[in-house]
């Protein structure tokens, strides 16, 4: 193996586990025995095994836990514009092949991409960047001119405005780093417009990691009109004869959405499983986030795409909408409310409103930033989907996620089943997945497998 002429060579300890042979890029500072040569902080440096073989070259910082981070497992001189180029076509033509024309995307996505501590989504014809690591930031002249070489932005905005950056001993920052960058861009996501705001929105101002995972509630939007004494009717018409829909009492049924689902939607951010439920044919959506920002972004979505009769805002703490829901339930059930020909009791007091859906969407921020954080993060988990179990309509469902890369998937399906035996629920599994297809996760990386998303079957144990 050639070596690269002047380049540190940083060699690692006989005890360490082999996880850089076995993919992951992230060399830790505990891993190291020792540094052969000099080298400043964000300078490429070679990595070797005790024995001195070769494994890989990347850039080095000794502020940071994860002191260095893999480029390539080849020598590498220098991540110069051209080697930039090269990894960014790499990129695009995964996109291209695992995307289709989607111009809207990420296409870039750190280790995943072979390109760690750069995270870039393309807003039509405008890139967000992250940069979240020291090496990165020091190469910005070169990706920055690679990217405009191989992606063609109309402009190119930065918002590494995050917390993990004072890890690397950087400074947060936001702003335009090249062309015209509008603050706000409409997207289109499996046929829906979508406002995003790259300057005030969270994160780079949108999630495509769910876009696979919105698309799938689409079988969960029909078939209920039934539960409603609804039913298909042969009829004449002006058309001729053709089957129409019903009520109980045999009139035509005019409002095109009645087979339809009511549907919950927490932590709505811009509203993005309200705009998916909409199309699918939801009959009624209750959108709510404790921004109001968020919801006035929300509001913005469902009038541009023509949803606004269908959909109801709230601006309310998700964890207490919930328990106010159940109270209310619980209230009714005290005066005999739930209880078909019960008398009722009116000394009982009636406060909240005890809603139900037949739909229950839960896509939460991160609970969990640190392991430390995990404990506080389930008893989270646990209680807002045992709430929602207690909200859904016997045979609805509960469409759930977590972001929370401390908090694994087995542990994650842990605690749905928990909250589901205190609420004396059966959970049957529809979908459990992850990120889509732009947000690859690399063989033997479990940092990448960050996301984990549910839909579940919601059934009470004492009507089976």
């Amino acid at each position: 193996m050639t070596t690269t002429p002047n380049q540190a060579v940083i060699v690692l300890n006989r005890s360490r586990r082999p996880r850089l042979e076995q993919g992951h890029p992230w060399v830790y500072s505990s891993e190291i025995e020792r540094m052969e040569g000099e080298a400043q902080p964000g300078d490429l440096v070679e990595v070797r095994d005790h024995k001195g073989h070769y494994l890989g070259t990347g850039y080095w910082n000794p502020a940071s836990q994860i002191t260095v981070r893999i480029v390539s497992y080849q020598p590498l001189e220098a991540m110069d514009v051209e080697w930039f180029r090269g990894r960014f076509r790499q990129c695009a033509a995964f996109r291209r092949r695992f995307v289709g024309e989607e111009k809207s995307c990420r296409v870039v996505f750190g280790e995943a991409d072979f390109l760690p501590g750069l995270v870039v989504d393309r807003f039509e014809d405008v890139l967000v960047v992250q940069v979240l690591t020291l090496g990165m930031d020091r190469a910005r002249e070169q990706w920055l001119q690679a990217m405009i070489d191989v992606f063609s932005p109309r402009g190119i905005y930065e918002r590494s405005d995050v917390g993990v950056r004072t890890l690397e001993g950087l400074e947060e920052r936001t702003g335009v780093l090249y062309g015209e960058c509008p603050r706000f861009i409409v997207i289109e996501e499996n046929g829906l417009k979508i406002e995003v705001d790259i300057e005030g929105g969270q994160k780079t101002g949108y999630f495509f990691d769910q876009r696979e995972n919105r698309a799938a509630i689409e079988q969960l939007m029909t078939g209920w009109g039934a539960r409603s004494g609804i039913r298909l009717e042969e009829r004449e018409t002006e058309e001729g004869r053709k089957l129409i829909p019903v009520n109980a009492k045999g009139n035509p049924v005019t409002f095109p959405y009645w087979d339809g689902a009511t549907v919950l939607e927490c932590f709505a951010h811009t509203g993005s499983f309200t705009l998916h439920a909409c199309r699918y044919g939801a009959k009624k959506v209750t959108c709510l986030d404790v921004s109001a920002h968020a919801i006035e972004t929300a509001r913005r979505n469902v009038e541009r795409n023509g949803f606004a009769d269908r959909v109801e805002f709230v601006t309310a703490d998700a964890f207490e909408y919930l328990r106010q829901q159940v109270r209310g339930r619980e209230e009714r059930a005290a005066r005999g409310g739930n209880v078909q020909g019960a008398k009722i009791d009116t000394s009982k007091p009636l406060a909240a409103e005890g809603r139900t859906w037949d739909v229950v969407i839960l896509d939460p921020p991160a609970f969990a930033k640190t392991k430390r954080a995990v404990p506080g993060a389930i008893r989270g988990y646990k209680e807002i989907n045992l709430q929602a179990m207690k909200l859904i309509n016997e045979g609805g469902y509960l469409v759930t996620a977590s972001c929370s890369y401390h908090v694994r998937p087995d542990l994650f399906m842990e605690t749905l089943l928990e909250a589901a035996a205190d609420a004396g629920k059966t959970l049957r599994r529809i979908v459990w997945q992850g990120a889509g297809k732009d947000h690859p996760q690399l063989g033997g990386v479990e940092e990448g497998h960050y996301l984990k998303f549910g839909i579940f079957e919601v059934r009470s144990r004492k009507e089976l």
